[in-house]
């Protein structure tokens, strides 16, 4: 059986013609009368009554009609999905970020673009430390990944990254911290007995040592005093007093209760956000990259491993 088959059925049953139903199928009807009468032969039971006035469904016919549909239709989808997945329409796209990338402009805008644009693709998100990026997309389990850094990280040759923007880094305090009284940026030498909270290595991206070449510039090494795992955490121990830390700049639109931002005045007190991606590309991680260049926001910096 065919599904030509089931589609000649069909037509035959909505018109109980086969004049007719020949002439919406474009065959003459000897050809359709044959098909009908050798699917009838293959299963067993005569699906039409015939009588030289009128064409009618046999129960049988009528119960097989459904299912016929059915089938026809489904055949249908499964078409319109291989045709839509080969166009990047359809599938999956797994991306990797790092704590701060959801708060930049370009992120939350192309992830949004993104699910606009395709939303039959099902988008799977992963908060995960730069190196974990890393090793997921070199063994397929990332399409994608949004990671931060003073420099990129080495990088296997299977692997390309795109720079896509430079953001200052800010110090944040309590409000009641001496150095939060003023609008004004805090010199690096400022910070000098000041107790620090950082991220715990892992999950820093590089900025527990970014920070410390900064104060060693200056002429000390900063005074870690606690860890966290977490931004929540880290933002909490701001907040309760443990210490000041150092975070980008997209970070300070969360506007934490009892904590206040202040610019760094160093002008290498930067951190990068870099798009990292498999090559060759997936269309679908094609269409998502197309999306985020288009934004404004970022440099067009490509670099391969």
């Amino acid at each position: 059986m065919e599904l030509r088959h089931l589609r000649y059925f069909i037509r035959v049953a909505e018109e109980l013609h086969f004049g007719r139903a020949a002439a919406r199928l474009g065959i003459s009807q000897p050809p359709l009368s044959q098909q009908i009468q050798a699917l009838e032969e293959e299963l067993g039971i005569a699906l039409f009554v015939r009588t030289s006035r009128r064409v009618a469904l046999t129960e049988a016919g009528r119960l097989f009609l459904v299912e016929a549909r059915k089938t026809v239709e489904q055949a249908a989808r499964a078409v319109d999905v291989a045709r839509r997945a080969r166009q990047g329409e359809m599938g999956e796209l797994a991306i990797g970020f790092a704590t701060s990338a959801p708060f930049t402009t370009v992120v939350a805008q192309a992830l949004f673009a993104f699910r606009k644009s395709y939303p039959s693709i099902h988008l799977t998100l992963s908060e995960l430390p730069r190196g974990a990026q890393v090793q997921a997309i070199a063994d397929d389990r990332l399409d994608l990944g949004f990671i931060r850094g003073v420099d990129l990280p080495a990088l296997p040759p299977t692997i390309e990254a795109r720079m896509l923007m430079r953001e200052p880094l800010l110090v944040a305090m309590r409000v009641d911290h001496p150095l939060a009284r003023t609008d004004q940026a805090v010199r690096i030498r400022e910070l000098r007995d000041e107790p620090f909270v950082f991220y715990q290595r892992e999950y820093g991206a590089g900025f527990n040592e970014h920070i410390a070449m900064l104060c060693r510039n200056h002429g000390f090494e900063p005074a870690v005093v606690q860890e966290a795992s977490g931004l929540a955490t880290l933002l909490g121990l701001v907040a309760a007093g443990f210490g000041l830390t150092v975070l980008t700049r997209s970070l300070s639109r969360l506007h934490p209760e009892n904590v206040v931002f202040r610019p760094l005045d160093d002008i290498a007190a930067t951190s990068m956000l870099w798009l990292i991606h498999r090559v060759p590309l997936s269309t679908a991680s094609r269409q998502f990259i197309d999306l985020v260049e288009a934004m404004p926001e970022i440099f067009p910096e490509t670099t391969a491993a």
